[in-house]
């Protein structure tokens, strides 16, 4: 097969000799004026462009569905003139009032920004403003459509304008500020273009995505890149299970579609991560499967009905996996069962493992907030448990998952102590409480591993391996035990402000 650079160098070197003849007989151009010279330049170079894949096709059919999402809410009125809504006059540097850039900025928002008039008159009683806009796609064709929570927190009035440029008004139907969904209903007898939720179990890092939006204002924009990372933890919430793409999205694509090439919804664009406040190819979706599942209780209830444990979990380190006797750094790890909770009654206690919920594996403890939230409230669920160096299964009633007011009160008074005692070989110094219940660290070697896993003065020792201790024998006795079971550390249970954790401590051998 002859390629594409060897046929373009031979037409290259044909056309030198022409050319050099044409030179010889004096002459220039397309026609032959020396008899004996056939024309030359007959026919241009063509060289056939690469099959390269597309997503026209893909577009085509999806942008129908994607809408603007624009929001207004109640402003008061502060004074007669000049109104502020979040973005600083300072902001604009020193351009001259009428300069167009400040109306680019006044005009296109989104990710939740407010609009600002620094100059515009108000008088009268508050009016509806435009305070947000993002993006959004309808899921059905009788108008039910997704976008994020924050483009429509604290809206009174909701407008959607479609990729044809006709706008409809909307009701908000609900919203769950936990996974940053909403979900909007356009009454009308129109039969609108919707998408599906993709399997994302399906999405891998590498595939395609489409995103499709309104960033900026400038509705129906299409950007396109890959899934660059999956179950990125970015601290927005206690279900962070983000997909990352590096398609550009900006400003007001929130709320707006991630698409595989089968125009599928893998992720809902929700945040970005830049420096600049500007696209820098990281971008955060909401997986297809949290949102499929949250928006199908708003639809149903306007409002999402989760599973609740009660449990305070961390994470299972190496060091705690290998205490403990564990095969893997797998599952979560109980701090502490809540009174009256569901995992107290059914007797799980601190120091449990969580490894399975109902033969699903948990890799790690906000995988066990997301699994057991999955669950509605009331469902008996069987709980694999690594407990005293043995697998054990509990059953769970789960309860309902309460308000953010209902929180466990907190005792931070300090116990008091009494004499001190050494336990060298962890850098300790402790004494036991005059309640008698755990020992209280009144000293940490700065140069040891207890300091350097966070052990601090004040905090109450309340069990080694599981085991209760009240003085240092039994610490050291958990020790001896642990070596002899060939364990390189001991799994210490700390009490600090009433909130446990655990830690991981070598044991000297020598």
């Amino acid at each position: 097969m002859t390629s594409i650079s060897h046929v373009v160098s031979r037409r290259s070197r044909s056309l030198a000799a022409a050319a050099a003849s044409l030179a010889i007989a004096g002459a220039v151009g397309f026609t032959a004026v020396t008899a004996g010279i056939a024309p030359v330049f007959a026919e241009a170079v063509r060289v056939e462009a690469p099959q390269v894949p597309s997503f026209a096709d893909v577009v085509s059919n999806v942008t129908p569905a994607v809408v603007s999402v624009r929001v207004k809410a109640k402003v008061e009125q502060t004074s007669d003139r000049g109104q502020s809504f979040g973005f600083p006059e300072e902001g604009f540097g020193n351009l001259p009032p009428d300069h167009p850039m400040r109306r680019f900025f006044r005009e296109f928002r989104g990710f939740g920004d407010r609009e600002s008039h620094p100059r515009a008159e108000r008088r009268g009683p508050a009016k509806p403003r435009p305070v947000a806009q993002g993006s959004g796609f309808f899921i059905s064709e009788d108008g039910y459509l997704v976008t994020n929570n924050h483009v429509v927190d604290n809206g009174t009035e909701f407008t959607i304008v479609t990729n044809d440029g006709k706008e409809l008004d909307a009701k908000l139907v609900g919203k769950d500020e936990r996974t940053d969904l909403a979900v909007l209903k356009v009454d009308s007898d129109t039969k609108f273009t919707y998408v599906d939720f993709a399997d994302d179990s399906n999405v891998r890092v590498g595939d395609w995505v489409v995103a499709v939006g309104n960033p900026f204002g400038l509705g129906g924009t299409v950007t396109a890149g890959i899934v660059s990372a999956r179950g990125r933890d970015i601290g927005a919430g206690p279900y962070d299970d983000f997909i990352q793409i590096d398609a550009a999205v900006n400003r007001g694509n929130s709320g707006g579609p991630a698409f595989n090439l089968s125009g599928q919804v893998v992720g809902i664009n929700t945040a970005i991560f830049s420096p600049s406040g500007g696209n820098v190819g990281i971008a955060f979706a909401i997986p297809a499967s949290t949102a499929k599942q949250v928006v199908e209780g708003l639809i149903k209830d306007g409002s999402v009905s989760r599973g609740w444990l009660g449990v305070e979990i961390q994470p299972v380190t190496k060091e705690i996996a290998e205490s403990l006797g564990l095969q893997s750094d797998k599952g979560a790890i109980v701090a502490n069962a809540q009174d009256d909770s569901p995992a107290k009654k059914a007797g799980i206690v601190s120091g449990d493992v969580i490894t399975q919920v109902n033969g699903k594996d948990v890799s790690s403890s906000r995988d066990l907030a997301r699994v057991i939230a999955g669950y509605a409230p009331g469902t008996t669920v069987d709980m694999n448990v690594w407990r005293n160096g043995k697998a054990e299964t509990v059953k769970v009633e789960l309860g309902a998952l309460p308000g953010a007011d209902k929180q466990a009160s907190a005792d931070n008074s300090a116990p008091s102590v009494s004499s001190s005692d050494t336990l060298a070989d962890l850098g300790l110094t402790v004494t036991t409480a005059d309640d008698g219940k755990g020992l209280v660290v009144t000293d940490v070697d700065p140069d040891s591993d207890a300091a350097d896993r966070g052990i601090r003065t004040g905090d109450v020792i309340t069990a080694v391996n599981s085991e209760d201790v009240t003085s240092v024998k039994d610490v050291t006795d958990a020790m001896d035990k642990a070596a002899k079971a060939g364990r390189k550390s001991v799994l210490v249970q700390i009490s600090r402000d009433s909130a446990n954790r655990f830690v991981a401590l070598p044991i000297n051998q020598g």
